[in-house]
């Protein structure tokens, strides 16, 4: 009589399989680590490496060089840029989210607005440099309509739209709907429970956004600000392709130290100032996250 081969127990198949789940799990996030190694590891490697590399090897001369005075002017045009419509969409933005919040759940208007605001937030570069041209450049329609129609010349005091002044604006198209989309969820956190608990204790509205909402708001709010002053910090294309003149901010000056001729022994000095710009970026976005983890505590 042949011998009967028992079945293994669940107990030993248990780590077997676990296993299997395990490897085929790590499998699946293979395209993802690639995909981080080819576009933001390999050139963040490649920056630094170059920002401290000269014709004799190792060097200092490139990272030294970013405290020449228009280059610290460049970092802080952006900056102030950054900071300014981060600001800007930061405010706007959350009291837009806010009305989505108070409208009807699942609603039309709400599906209508987190719609557009996902495609509007991603729209940027040269088409937005064109519609803004088209719209108010110096022969756009609206600027056309107003200087033949009621005698207002928007340009009286200089041609703003290519300076400064003209990328905060158009920056602060997509700074606003990217934060209804990252401070939304916060927003859908707030319990009305909190609210009409706040209001059996005898607590007014104003305390209720002072005590209650407003502090557990506060890091989601200051999270998504940091998010929008990366956002716009990191911001090149739609730059590059509405100041056709100067280099206002350090994106654009890097172009120039990539592009043009540049200064004997300064041939890496753009990777230096991209080096700079990482540096700013990776100060920003670890704020951003620590800001999300305590968010996360109540929002959860």
């Amino acid at each position: 009589m042949a011998d009967v081969v028992e079945a293994p127990e669940p107990a030993a198949r248990a780590p077997r399989l676990r296993g299997l789940a395990r490897a085929r799990g790590l499998l699946g996030t293979v395209p993802f680590f690639a995909y981080v190694a080819i576009f933001l590891v390999v050139p963040t490697l490649v920056v630094v490496i170059g920002a401290f590399a000269g014709d004799g090897g190792f060097t200092m001369a490139n990272v030294t060089a970013l405290g020449d005075q228009y280059i610290l002017a460049a970092f802080g045009r952006s900056i102030l840029l950054s900071a300014v419509t981060a600001a800007i969409g930061a405010v706007l933005g959350a009291l837009l989210a806010y009305a989505l919040v108070t409208a009807r759940p699942g609603g039309l208007l709400r599906r209508v607005v987190t719609a557009a605001s996902g495609v509007l937030a991603q729209f940027g570069g040269v088409t937005l440099a064109f519609a803004f041209l088209a719209t108010i450049g110096l022969s756009g329609f609206v600027t056309v309509f107003l200087r033949d129609h009621l005698s207002i010349d928007i340009y009286s005091g200089g041609v703003w739209l290519f300076e400064l002044p003209g990328l905060a604006l158009v920056y602060t198209y997509f700074q606003i709907p990217l934060m209804v989309i990252v401070f939304l969820p916060a927003l859908d956190g707030i319990r009305p429970q909190w609210r009409e608990a706040t209001e059996s204790l005898g607590g007014t509205t104003w305390q209720y956004w002072t005590r209650v909402a407003g502090p557990l708001l506060a890091p989601a709010f200051l999270g998504s600000t940091l998010l929008l002053f990366a956002n716009s910090f990191s911001a090149y294309a739609t730059a590059a392709a509405l100041v056709s003149q100067g280099n206002p901010i350090i994106p654009l000056q890097i172009r120039t130290a990539l592009t043009s001729e540049v200064v004997l022994g300064q041939q890496n000095l753009g990777k230096a100032m991209a080096l700079g710009m990482v540096v700013v970026v990776a100060v920003v976005m670890s704020l951003y996250a620590l800001l999300q983890r305590r968010t996360a505590r109540w929002l959860g």
